[in-house]
């Protein structure tokens, strides 16, 4: 067999594929095919074949590549739990947008702008627009998105307590802020700053969980609202809109005082408390042999105690050694530290050349000193027009030194609902809410800086960074075993013994610290570092010459493969 090229007078040649052969000493030959429509490099192909030449290798270009793998493992995810579903009962493009700006605040956080150019599929960076068949995407239409979405957040939020949370559940609630960008946002105030951001317009939001940490309903208010007065409408929130007649609030003790618990909390039936106590009411226990002695802990970590102060509530004392060092430390460091700069003032007013003279002047230099290191109650002071003494009080240091490591915890909930170590525990657990702020405001989310202008905006913002935090901390559920996280609570549990002692890993999570490897040989990681490894995981177009351009996953590593197996999500293909 051959190839044959045969002219066609004014038409293009035909390209034949004959068979020849000897017949009677004439040759013979006829035509087994038209090839006159195959592309050239396909003609020249199988003229090589033909010949048992060589045949040259197929060349192609990889025309684009998008990484997929993280898309593909946050929007299953985000299907897998239900949230399209919470958001809204049918599919529209106001729940796709926001769905996409759900996924894309989890996958690779940015703002409405830079997002937008994500999804767009002339620019996109990833397959997330194309995965929810966008065509093309403005910052307006995403603007829009939240709108829609902040409109639906007490509906969202009611059905997420029905999934969460139940009558008796354990509640754990905290504030924190967050700064903002611009001056005129209805909202912005200056106020606390847990930011480190002194001076900075912030606004405050807090953040209400179920006993595991998942996230369930979130507040924002003006950036100058103390924490104890936000939680009047939490209380509203669980017991009104979520239908709750029995609940338990969790909550530090800068959120839960006293004046809160005796006004907002106790006269509501149904409605109980755990919290612990500042300082001076510490003190107040210890004080004339009362209650709270270090006696009580010779032979335990934790007793109850009662007090005419407080009827109707458990107190239980605990006492944590290595936390009565520390703080034993760093008093120590504070006294020297103060004494340095008070000795500074003192050689101020003795200097032979230009003195420092006269009580206000000195005492201005003093309370800097003071206002600095905050160890005021521990000094004496003598402050004259041309002199100036100190000395430590020792016996208030003392006294204090002997409250070193104890903190008292207070509930309401009875003993036979909630046992003594199981009410420290609860308590405890409000590190699952410092945890979640964490990843919303600093580690994975970026919910700050804050730069819409808009009241109902920062709201929807903030609503829309606690749904992304919920898809995360369904994620990190599952993918415990691959990070540096605890994936074996009940053994830390065992490990720890009391809980008042420092929480210890498991001796799976220590193997996986210290090897930096799963029992599988995987590496470890956290979960950004994990999710941009996914995200290697890309989708090319390839265009081979003369050939129709095609799609193309790469194939997932073995530790793609079992990302995708813990999340319960088949891996692209």
């Amino acid at each position: 067999m051959y190839i044959e090229r045969v002219p066609n007078r004014s038409s293009p040649p035909a390209i034949l594929l004959r068979e020849g052969w000897r017949e009677g000493g004439k040759v013979r030959k006829r035509t087994l095919a038209n090839l006159s429509d195959w592309p050239p490099a396909k003609i020249e192909a199988l003229r090589r074949l033909l010949r048992d030449e060589p045949l040259s290798a197929p060349s192609f270009t990889i025309q684009r590549s998008r990484p997929h793998g993280h898309v593909a493992a946050v929007l299953g995810t985000l299907r897998k739990i239900g949230l399209e579903r919470l958001l809204a009962a049918r599919r529209s493009p106001e729940r796709d947008r926001a769905v996409a700006l759900i996924a894309a605040r989890v996958a690779a956080p940015d703002s409405k702008l830079a997002t937008a150019r994500q999804l767009d599929p002339a620019s996109a960076t990833s397959t997330l627009g194309e995965r929810l068949g966008f065509e093309a995407v403005e910052a307006e239409d995403l603007y829009a998105a939240m709108d829609w979405l902040g409109e639906r957040q007490a509906k969202v939020e009611k059905a997420l307590a029905k999934r969460h949370l139940h009558d008796g559940t354990l509640v754990l609630y905290d504030v924190s802020s967050s700064y903002l960008e611009g001056r005129h946002c209805s909202l912005a105030r200056i106020g606390h700053s847990r930011d480190g951001k002194k001076g900075s317009l912030q606004i405050v939001f807090g953040l209400l969980c179920n006993a595991e940490g998942c996230p369930v309903a979130v507040e924002v208010y003006e950036g100058n609202t103390g924490d104890p007065t936000t939680l009047r409408d939490q209380i509203a929130k669980v017991r009104s809109r979520f239908g709750l007649s029995r609940v338990v609030f969790v909550g530090d003790r800068g959120l839960l005082t006293s004046a809160r618990i005796r006004e907002e909390l106790a006269p509501v039936e149904g409605l109980d408390w755990i919290s612990a106590l500042r300082s001076e009411s510490i003190r107040k226990l210890a004080e004339d042999e009362g209650p709270l002695q270090r006696s009580l802990f010779d032979a335990t970590d934790l007793a109850e105690i009662q007090h005419p102060d407080f009827p109707g509530e458990r107190l239980i004392a605990c006492l944590n050694p290595l936390l009565a060092a520390e703080r034993a430390r760093k008093r120590e460091a504070l006294l020297q530290a103060t004494e340095r700069e008070l000795e500074k003032v003192a050689a101020a007013t003795r200097r032979a050349k230009r003195p420092l003279r006269g009580a206000d002047r000195i005492g201005l230099r003093v309370g800097k000193v003071l206002g600095r290191f905050k160890m005021a109650k521990h000094f004496a002071l003598e402050i004259t027009d041309n002199a100036f003494t100190y000395r430590r009080k020792q016996e208030a240091i003392e006294a204090e030194a002997a409250l070193d490591g104890i903190y008292v915890l207070r509930t309401s909930v009875p003993e036979e609902v909630l046992g003594t170590e199981d009410t420290v525990r609860a308590y405890k657990d409000l590190a699952k809410v410092e945890r979640a702020f964490r990843c919303m405001k600093t580690v994975d989310l970026h919910v700050r800086p804050i730069h819409h202008r808009l009241e109902e905006r920062v709201r929807a913002h903030v609503f829309l960074c606690m749904l992304a935090y919920y898809v995360e901390w369904h994620m990190r559920q599952a993918w415990a075993p691959l990070l540096f996280a605890e994936d074996d609570p009940e053994g830390a549990a065992k490990r720890r013994g009391s809980p008042v002692k420092p929480a210890r890993r498991s001796v799976n999570a220590e193997a996986k610290a210290r090897e930096k490897k799963t029992p599988d040989g995987h590496v470890v990681h956290r979960f950004r570092g994990l999710l941009d490894h996914l995200a290697t995981l890309t989708k090319n177009t390839i265009q081979p010459d003369d050939l129709p351009a095609f799609e193309q996953l790469s194939a997932p590593t073995s530790l793609q493969q079992r990302a995708f197996d813990l999340l319960g999500l088949k891996p692209p293909l």
